[in-house]
C-alpha cells in the first residue's frame, strides 16, 4: 500500500471529491460533483466505510498487543504497520469528507485552524485520573478472558 501524503496531494477544485484510492501512478483520484449519487460515488462510500471499520478493528488489535507484556518485537512491528496503514486510510477519508463540508460565508474567521486547512490544532483535554487507568485496564482484562 502506498502512503497518502496529504501535503503533496494537489488541492481539488472546490466540489471535487477525493476518492479512497489512487491511480496506477500513485496520483490522487477525484470525482466531479455531478457524480455525487453515481455508482462510483456509492462504491467510494462503501470503501470509506470499510476503511473506517478496519481502522477501529486495527486500533483494538494494536491496543491488545500493547497491553500484552509478552508481545515480542515482531508482534509490535506488525501492529504498528497495520495501525499506520489504517491511519493513512482514515486521514484520507477525513480529508475527503472535510473538503466536501459547506463553508458558511458569514462565519467569522477561525483563529485555531492552521493555514490552508493543513496541520494540527491543539485542543485542551481534561486531565486523566488514576481511575481512568484502572477502568481501561479492567476493560482490557475482560476482553482477553
Amino acid at each position: 500500500m502506498r502512503s497518502y501524503d496529504r501535503d503533496s496531494a494537489s488541492a481539488p477544485v472546490p466540489g471535487l471529491r477525493l476518492l479512497p484510492w489512487e491511480s496506477d501512478t500513485g496520483k490522487p483520484c477525484f470525482l466531479s460533483p455531478e457524480g455525487s449519487r453515481s455508482a462510483l460515488s456509492r462504491i467510494a462510500d462503501e470503501i470509506e466505510a470499510d476503511q473506517l471499520r478496519d481502522g477501529a478493528d486495527v486500533a483494538e488489535g494494536a491496543q491488545a498487543v500493547l497491553d500484552d507484556r509478552k508481545a515480542g518485537e515482531y508482534a509490535l512491528r506488525l501492529a504498528l504497520r497495520a495501525a499506520t496503514q489504517a491511519l493513512v486510510a482514515v486521514v484520507r477519508v477525513a480529508d475527503s469528507r472535510g473538503a466536501r463540508l459547506p463553508v458558511p460565508d458569514d462565519s467569522p474567521a477561525r483563529t485555531d485552524s492552521p493555514p490552508e486547512g493543513r496541520g494540527t490544532v491543539e485542543a485542551e483535554l481534561p486531565a486523566a485520573s488514576p481511575d481512568d487507568d484502572r477502568r481501561a485496564s479492567a476493560s482490557t482484562a475482560k476482553e482477553h478472558r
